[in-house]
């Protein structure tokens, strides 16, 4: 078998037990067939008319009925507001925010809400976390060594700024597929614009960028050393993430026989392959001509720089193994001089084209992006028996997967060599495709939900989940193109359901017994942050989150014991300016051997395939983190001077105000009680070496404060770091 798949023997014995003709006659998955917008069910018949919103409540009331179930009230102001920051910006609200929506009694109150919250720049940052999850994104290639992925983070600041321009989803995956092929264009200027690149260049080169999708895949730098090789694994990885996030089908199954469930053959698979032959990862400069110029201008100084480092080794050559005369250590400090003046003098950014800032002493900036072979060096794509890449059959040429052609009334072909992907990417984003606004649509639902109405977003097939409410899909996916394939607008259409707005906190006998697991949706779903919602709300809350946007991936310090698993310690390169440090979950470094332990801890995807959801598992390491780590601890003090800073001195309004920053809600009198019982007891008995290592680097403001106060405010803001209210929404 090829090394990049792995078979369970009873995956073997049925592929070697089930013939090819068994799936002929195989009925047509429901999602292969074309949407059709279905008739809403009416107001009027329906025992909870009276509580539809909108088109989404009318198909979910009419299957709890039918199944005599009762829905949910409505959640508690407090409760929505707090649902609806972290489902769109993925950060609490402060409590200034909770009481301006809780004190607004107008009718367009919520509406209000979610269009602030979806023109925040935020927004596209919580989203993009959520497609980079589809996409398989990280900053190293994985296997052994781990290779890094330098642009990758030039791909995730282009799905961030797409979310954030609410840019049609048809284009979206247009611009991914084959940006390079739709809109080719160059970084010429424009004279006139004071050597700026005209907007529609701009915007054809985001698109290029798009293409960055493809340059994510994981690789066994060895590969490298067998060119087939390495060509036949990288169209593997871009066939199968192409249709599991594109399209929800799991075409992986057919690359060595035939798909045993859905109608997807072997040739389909290489048809898919062959679409990608003729392209290949290129570095396109994203430097103006007039910016390359400048480098080329500033070229001398950085030679000299590297030129004073090599005459420093020489040095160090000469006088190793023995102790330095002075004259010699005047010589060493001397030459140590000459790099860091050298190196100030070299200009931080360039002046002939304005307001276009760049760091010289790397190399001319770039994103990876996909391109073309030349003619002449094309690898034409084999049917490969059982998938081996040394037992090539026939030649095959790019197509679509016939069933789906057939569904959209084309035949398979397509052309080629060069210019597949841009006839593809047309294909798959045509209104009546039957899965794209499908599954596109069902994922929106999933992110806002934590489950889709197909609970496997990648499959689509007759192996795939049952839809819970198909028809509600099929009007959704409808809606989405007729809303021009607005994500921004599904958020308002689906957040304004009543549906939506339910209390996650009902449920009677009767519901548990019918639909445990709240599949009919007659309640909202509880739902734990995610890792990096996590670390963003632990940060936001102690009011030290840094909420600069982009750029190269952030590397936090690591504890002794976090780091002590890689191998290789100058792969996580810390960041330089500890402003750094806290920025968001999104911007952390996404190594696949070596993720970030805290993210690690709380279920980061797997990034080598396309991750449809997350999960969200309980063990004791995420509780040792939240409670014992040093990063949380030194949040818990800054938390307490925030809310210091807000009330004052008077201890018993210090729980009022962590409740109100940390859970969003007003603390209840049971809960005030128990807090400062907590802390009156911290203060009592607490060691005075224990409390003096708890104060240990608190902020300024707090050493005004008694010790011992102090001490106990730090453990009670640690104490709700560590509440499972803290950790999920409702």
């Amino acid at each position: 078998m090829p090394r990049s798949i792995l078979l369970t023997p009873a995956v073997c014995l049925l592929m070697l037990t089930t013939s090819a003709d068994a799936r002929d006659d195989a009925e047509l998955p429901w999602s292969f067939a074309k949407s059709s917008r279905p008739d809403v069910p009416e107001r009027d018949t329906l025992k909870h008319g009276a509580r539809v919103q909108n088109a989404i409540d009318a198909f979910v009331l009419q299957t709890l009925e039918q199944q005599e179930l009762e829905p949910a009230p409505v959640a508690d102001k407090y409760t929505l507001v707090r649902r609806a920051y972290f489902d769109l910006i993925g950060l609490p609200p402060s409590p200034e925010q909770v009481d301006k929506f809780v004190n607004d009694e107008s009718p367009e109150a919520w509406l209000n809400l979610l269009n602030e919250l979806l023109d925040s720049k935020q927004y596209g940052e919580r989203w993009g976390r959520h497609w980079l999850d589809v996409a398989r994104y990280a900053d190293s290639q994985g296997f052994e060594g781990d290779n890094s992925i330098p642009n990758a983070w030039r791909y995730r600041d282009y799905v961030v700024e797409s979310l954030n321009d609410d840019k049609p989803y048809n284009r979206f995956v247009q611009e991914q597929i084959a940006g390079d092929e739709i809109w080719p264009d160059n970084t010429d200027l424009d004279p006139k614009r004071v050597y700026q690149i005209p907007p529609e260049k701009a915007k054809h080169l985001n698109a290029r960028i798009g293409t960055g999708f493809y340059c994510l895949n994981s690789q066994v730098a060895e590969s490298a050393l067998d060119a087939t090789r390495l060509k036949y694994e990288t169209l593997t990885d871009w066939a199968d993430t192409t249709a599991a996030a594109f399209m929800g089908v799991t075409m992986a199954c057919a690359r060595c026989h035939d798909h045993k469930f859905d109608p997807i053959t072997q040739q389909d698979y290489y048809g898919l392959q062959a679409i990608f032959a003729s392209s290949t990862k290129a570095n396109m400069q994203t430097f103006t001509p007039m910016e390359v110029g400048d480098w080329h201008w500033l070229y001398p100084r950085l030679t000299a720089v590297h030129e004073a480092k090599t005459a420093l080794q020489v040095f160090r050559k000469r006088t190793s193994g023995r102790e330095l005369t002075d004259a010699e250590k005047t010589e060493h400090q001397s030459l140590r001089d000459a790099i860091v003046d050298r190196l100030m003098e070299v200009p931080d950014n360039a002046n002939s084209v304005p307001n276009s800032p760049f760091d010289v002493l790397m190399q001319i900036p770039t994103a990876t992006v996909l391109a073309h072979d030349h003619a002449e060096l094309l690898k034409p794509v084999h049917f490969l028996e059982r998938g081996e890449l040394h037992q090539k059959k026939h030649l095959v040429e790019p197509a679509m997967p016939a069933a789906l052609a057939q569904a959209t009334q084309r035949a398979p072909a397509v052309c080629g060599p060069f210019g597949s992907r841009k006839e593809f990417a047309l294909w798959l984003t045509q209104p009546d495709h039957p899965l794209t606004a499908r599954v596109m649509a069902n994922r929106i639902w999933h992110w806002h939900f934590g489950r889709g109405i197909v609970e496997t977003p990648n499959d689509f097939g007759n192996m795939g989940a049952t839809p819970s409410h198909q028809e509600l899909l099929d009007w959704l996916a409808c809606e989405f193109v007729e809303r021009g394939w607005s994500i921004k607008e599904m958020h308002r259409l689906i957040m304004t359901s009543g549906t939506y707005q339910m209390s996650s906190r009902f449920g009677t006998e009767r519901h548990l017994e019918i639909d445990p697991d709240n599949r009919l949706l007659w309640r909202m779903n509880r739902r734990r942050l995610e890792a990096e919602a996590l670390w963003d709300s632990v940060h936001a809350t102690a009011g030290t989150i840094n909420l600069k946007m982009g750029g190269r991936p952030v590397v936090p310090p690591l504890a002794e014991d976090e780091i002590a698993a890689l191998r290789e310690k100058w792969h996580w390169p810390i960041s330089g300016d500890p402003a750094e440090y806290t920025r968001r979950g999104l911007y952390v470094m996404v190594r696949r051997n070596f993720r970030f332990p805290m993210f690690e801890v709380f279920d980061a995807p797997i990034t080598s395939v396309s991750c449809p959801n997350r999960d969200v598992t309980t063990v004791a390491p995420q509780a040792l983190w939240t409670l014992n780590s040093p990063s949380v601890f030194s949040q818990a003090k800054h938390l307490a001077a925030r809310i210091v800073k807000d009330v004052g001195n008077d201890r018993t309004l210090w729980p009022q105000r962590l409740w109100m920053i940390t859970l969003g809600r007003p603390i209840k009198d049971a809960e005030q009680e128990d807090a400062l019982t907590l802390m009156q007891s911290l203060i009592d008995g607490t060691e005075v070496s224990e409390t003096e290592a708890t104060l240990a680097g608190i902020p300024e403001s707090l050493k005004v404060i008694e010790k011992t106060e102090v001490a106990a405010l730090i453990k009670l803001c640690l104490a709700v770091y560590n509440l499972n209210e803290f950790a999920f929404v409702d």
